[in-house]
């Protein structure tokens, strides 16, 4: 896998251990009463609340149970820490450009003489494979095109195109 994808994955892996954090954390919570006076008793009375006809058990929170859900926290975040370090490392990893902007764009412009370079020996081949006789239906069946054709719009305009 080329360092990008594992930058994307070890992404992908933070996300996923921050909302499953996020959510274990919102559904395992236990209750917390916002102020010992709530709802404040200068609002007026509070309307009655109808009687729900399937009432729900409350679990009753154990020692153990708190026990767990304090060490939650702590694993999951230590899983979080441990997954941005190896982020880290990955992004330590990549190499320097070299030669600022000027050197990439004179290695995209050397790659891209390359890519005509095989495009072009492609096409003699292939017309030379056509003029031969043996490849009589190839053209129809290799929808292939350039980035020189595509430039110079000669895919148009060649006798084995569409």
């Amino acid at each position: 896998m080329d360092a990008i994808s594992q930058l994307q994955e070890k992404v992908n892996t933070i996300a996923t251990i921050a909302f499953t954090t996020i959510g274990t954390l919102q559904r395992d919570a236990p209750p917390v009463r916002i102020s010992p006076n709530y709802p404040e008793s200068g609002s007026g009375p509070a309307p009655a609340a109808a009687p729900n006809p399937n009432p729900t058990p409350t679990p009753t929170p154990t020692a153990d149970s708190d026990a767990d859900f304090a060490k939650q926290p702590k694993l999951m975040s230590a899983e979080l820490v441990k997954a941005a370090k190896q982020f880290d490392a990955l992004v330590a990893a990549l190499p320097l450009s070299e030669g600022g902007e000027e050197a990439q764009l004179k290695r995209i412009a050397q790659l891209e003489a390359e890519n005509d370079a095989v495009g072009q020996q492609l096409e003699k081949q292939l017309e030379a494979a056509v003029k031969g006789g043996i490849f009589f239906h190839l053209p129809s069946l290799l929808p292939f095109k350039s980035s020189h054709q595509i430039r110079e719009g000669a895919y148009a305009n060649n006798h084995y195109g569409r």
